[in-house]
């Protein structure tokens, strides 16, 4: 990345700095997240240049299938925090990128580190307010509790429910864990 600064925003910034330490962080954070988002974006469009066979601007005789253009969308990923990224399109509809699968909004490994928690006991509520904390976006408890709704999402499946009374005896399921890998 290059930064072009004057001397005196340059100036601002370190007084910014001195202080606001954390604003440093800050800005490494969203350094970082736009840097990956154009990064994951720009391996995409190489997909689809492989897909189509030809670069931009690029015709082919009797081929009517080319770019069209692009969809913007949300991916979080462990240790970076929620990217955008575009997600180039052809005019048929047939590019399928496998950098990010359509359905899938969290890295497989941020998505096992939730249902391990939630496995744990830790309720959805607080979940919600970590992973706020933690990755910059908040994940709601409808989300964490598809854990056994919906096996096609690449979530956990476990037993029905951690625990369940029914009058004074109370009853417990074992859990299973079983990843799925779209």
């Amino acid at each position: 990345m290059r930064m072009d600064l004057t001397v005196t925003e340059f100036v601002e910034l370190i007084n910014q700095i001195r202080h606001e330490p954390e604003s440093l962080f800050s800005m490494i954070r969203e350094n970082v997240q736009g840097t990956v988002g154009k990064y994951l974006s720009r391996l995409m469009d190489v997909g689809l240049t492989e897909f189509l066979g030809r670069g931009r601007y690029e015709r082919s005789e009797g081929d009517s299938n080319h770019r069209h253009g692009s969809y913007s969308r949300k991916f979080t990923l462990k240790g970076v925090a929620e990217v955008g990224v575009k997600v180039p399109r052809d005019r048929n509809g047939e590019f399928k990128t496998q950098v990010l699968p359509r359905s899938k909004q969290y890295e497989d490994a941020l998505r096992e580190d939730i249902s391990v928690m939630f496995l744990a006991s830790v309720s959805t509520r607080t979940l919600s307010l970590i992973s706020e904390r933690l990755i910059g976006r908040r994940i709601f408890a409808g989300e964490v509790s598809k854990v056994k709704l919906h096996p096609q999402s690449g979530w956990p499946q476990a037993a029905p429910q951690r625990g369940l009374k029914l009058g004074k005896v109370p009853l417990s399921f074992s859990l299973v864990i079983e990843l799925y890998s779209p």
